[in-house]
């Protein structure tokens, strides 16, 4: 087994310089143009999508923390681009609604974002762009095998670590 991880072959490494980089510079020019990071930015997509949805429902599909996610609702609410009520269905439920300033923030962002993305992928040609967005999908999708996969390394190799880390899992599933 190699001593170091070879940077220039770690796949986890370039996806996650790559969202950094994105991320970072979308944030700069989604604050410059109109006040908003790109948590608002990721917000504004799926309710644009939606319609309304929940922090637990943001925080699922984006992975953002769903404090953070909470946090970004109550600055989007005070903006004047969702409005929030209780779940009809489960009273304890916030739900975040677009308004009509909120959908018109999302599309003038939304030709920003496409314009990034095009540019992004303007280095490959059309069939390389499909090859790239199934292979994502399938990464993605696989993410639970590789959080499976780190819970059995870790119980095999470091059972202590392994011992807490079930205990804080109990401790969030209680709440």
């Amino acid at each position: 087994m190699p001593r170091n991880i070879d940077l220039e072959r770690y796949v986890p490494a370039f996806l996650t310089w790559i969202a950094n980089k994105l991320s970072r510079g979308a944030s700069q020019s989604y604050l410059a143009a109109f006040d908003v990071g790109i948590e608002t930015w990721r917000c504004l997509v799926l309710l644009a999508i939606d319609g309304s949805i929940s922090a637990q429902q943001v925080s699922r599909v984006v992975g953002m923390d769903k404090a953070s996610v909470s946090r970004c609702f109550k600055s989007m609410q005070a903006k004047g681009l969702i409005t929030m009520s209780l779940d009809a269905d489960d009273g304890r439920l916030r739900i975040a609604t677009l308004t009509k300033k909120g959908r018109a923030l999302h599309d003038q962002i939304r030709g920003i974002a496409l314009e990034r993305e095009r540019a992004f992928l303007s280095v490959l040609n059309a069939d390389e762009v499909e090859t790239l967005i199934g292979l994502l999908k399938r990464l993605h999708e696989n993410l639970p095998a590789v959080e499976t996969a780190t819970a059995r390394y870790v119980a095999r190799h470091f059972p202590a670590a392994a011992t807490k880390r079930r205990a804080r899992s109990a401790e969030n599933d209680d709440e």
